[in-house]
């Protein structure tokens, strides 16, 4: 296997470990601590989620690169599902991260706010994002260990 395979598909799911920790793990459990209220919960969150984000961009624009830099000739036939991640990614960025952040903002301030679905959205939506993500590093690593 060439070098840019190799690190794209360990970036993909070092990605995936990423997302793994932080949404499905840290994000719920820093709330069981002792002594952590709403408050100082969604400010770990909103410094935590915006370290993620920044380390899921970093990951998502070097695997295109090393996709693009590669010369394999199937190396563009898992993309499909990386797209797939990647949409997500734009939607989380644009829309979700910034609705939550500022919902969350609101809720530190002690302002009242109503109901959401977003949390549901997000979770969804990362529910999207890895599977895409894991069926692009395992459809890589058959295309490139099967000879």
């Amino acid at each position: 296997m060439k070098k840019q395979i190799i690190y794209s598909i360990a970036l993909t799911f070092i990605w995936v470990g990423f997302v793994g920790a932080i949404s499905f793990m840290e994000a719920w459990l820093k709330f069981q601590a002792p002594n952590i209220t709403t408050a100082l919960g969604l400010g770990i969150g909103q410094l935590v989620f915006k370290a993620l984000n920044s380390v899921e961009i970093t990951c998502a624009v070097l695997i295109l690169l090393l996709i693009l830099s590669s010369k394999h000739p199937q190396r563009f036939k898992a993309l499909p599902f990386l797209i797939i991640a990647l949409v997500v990614l734009v939607i989380q960025t644009v829309w979700v991260l910034p609705a939550l952040d500022a919902r969350a903002s609101l809720i530190i301030n002690q302002v009242k706010v109503p109901p959401s679905k977003l949390h549901l959205w997000y979770v969804i939506l990362e529910l999207i994002k890895v599977t895409g993500l894991i069926i692009y590093g395992i459809k890589k690593l058959r295309i490139h260990t099967i000879r």
